[in-house]
């Protein structure tokens, strides 16, 4: 009897890939936990960080990064935005200087 090759949507791949990270457990314990072969989750983790897989793991599986890589992505950008924002607001005073008409 043939066996049917069962599919995984992406979403259930990168869970599986957050669980196996973030847990600190051993990759055969959570690829049993989640009802899949260990070469299997380790193909998926190849290719969430961007490396080769060394079979047929689906390629293109999204990146997802940390919540502590997110924090500080976010804090990058509100400095990024404070300090474009005074930047804008230097420019105004400058053109409000520039337009006046002397006397």
């Amino acid at each position: 009897m043939p066996k049917t090759r069962r599919e995984f949507s992406p979403e259930f791949k990168r869970e599986a890939v957050a669980l196996l990270e973030s847990s600190g457990r051993p990759l055969m314990q959570v690829a049993t936990e989640v009802g899949i072969s260990p070469s299997m989750l380790r193909n998926w983790r190849a290719a969430v960080r961007g490396g080769t897989p060394r079979s047929r793991a689906t390629p293109g599986v999204p990146v997802m990064p940390s919540p502590a890589d997110q924090a500080s992505e976010i804090t990058r950008l509100k400095r990024e935005l404070d300090r474009t924002r005074m930047e804008r607001d230097v420019l105004k005073k400058a053109i409000g200087i520039f337009a006046e008409v002397p006397r």
